[in-house]
């Protein structure tokens, strides 16, 4: 099986520092981290290569020359190949663009790789919390998908997803290719040892720009191919007090919430 792992490095603080002029991230001389969603994606991608040794694991990340630290993490748990989207084109994207520029990376890739089978992707990114470039990304490459998955498993051409509903889990069934997204599961990701460390410090991970993307429209890349704006970021206040409803069950705890609501005249 050929599966890719898209991957991001997020800062590694509560204090998000954003430009005032344009309104984005400022991640120099912040910390950063592999973005624990995409870790879990990392990991689940890792299993099947457990369970199927002929399994090749390609991991993408767009952003800076720092953002390669988080594909080196990746090497050290299970990724054979890694390829860095950056250049200075493709700076304040919003989703909408990154999910584009991920997608030309991608058939770019898929020149030298091979097709893949599937796509894994965390749910979303901590410094952004949108959860929207993964399905966009599938929707670019016109691929089925299958959001909020704990855990997957091949089988045949297919993968069988344990997938998070607030109901509990649903089995999915999905044919390859397909694009998944991660949420946390109930295990942690594995830890790397010193022996995959250093080996993982060795390999050479790819440079895709514009050069190396000719077929890109930068129409639809960085600030220009970004139709959200951001007008105004701020922390917002941390209100005390409240009442806490706890009943035996749920349509006991909505009656009684019906009913302190009524008495307060709010509905």
């Amino acid at each position: 099986m050929n599966i890719l792992v898209c991957v991001k490095q997020v800062p590694d603080t509560t204090e998000i520092k954003i430009d005032p002029v344009t309104n984005t991230l400022i991640r120099k001389g912040v910390p950063s981290i592999l973005n624990p969603f995409d870790g879990y994606a990392m990991e689940a991608a890792a299993r099947i290569k457990d369970a199927d040794p002929d399994t090749k694991i390609v991991v993408v990340s767009m952003g800076p020359e720092q953002a390669k630290a988080v594909i080196t993490e990746c090497f050290a748990i299970g990724a054979d190949k890694g390829y860095l989207v950056s250049g200075r084109e493709f700076g304040g994207s919003d989703t909408l663009a990154t999910s584009y520029i991920i997608k030309s990376a991608i058939e770019k890739i898929e020149e030298t790789e091979g097709k893949f089978d599937a796509i894994f992707c965390g749910k979303q990114a901590i410094d952004g919390d949108t959860a929207q470039v993964g399905p966009e990304i599938a929707e670019w490459l016109g691929l089925p998908q299958v959001t909020y998955a704990l855990e997957a498993f091949k089988e045949g051409d297919k993968l069988r997803i344990n997938k998070e509903t607030e109901e509990g889990v649903l089995v999915v069934e999905i044919q390859t290719p397909c694009l998944i997204t991660f949420t946390k599961p109930a295990w942690d990701p594995r830890y790397p040892t010193i022996k995959s460390k250093l080996a993982a410090r060795k390999k050479e991970i790819p440079v895709l720009g514009v050069p190396e993307l000719p077929e890109i429209d930068l129409s639809k890349a960085g600030l220009k191919g970004s139709p959200t704006r951001v007008k105004k970021t701020f922390v917002p206040q941390k209100k005390t007090g409240g009442i806490k409803i706890q009943e035996e069950t749920g349509d006991l705890a909505a009656k009684k919430l019906f009913g302190l609501l009524n008495d307060a005249n709010i509905i």
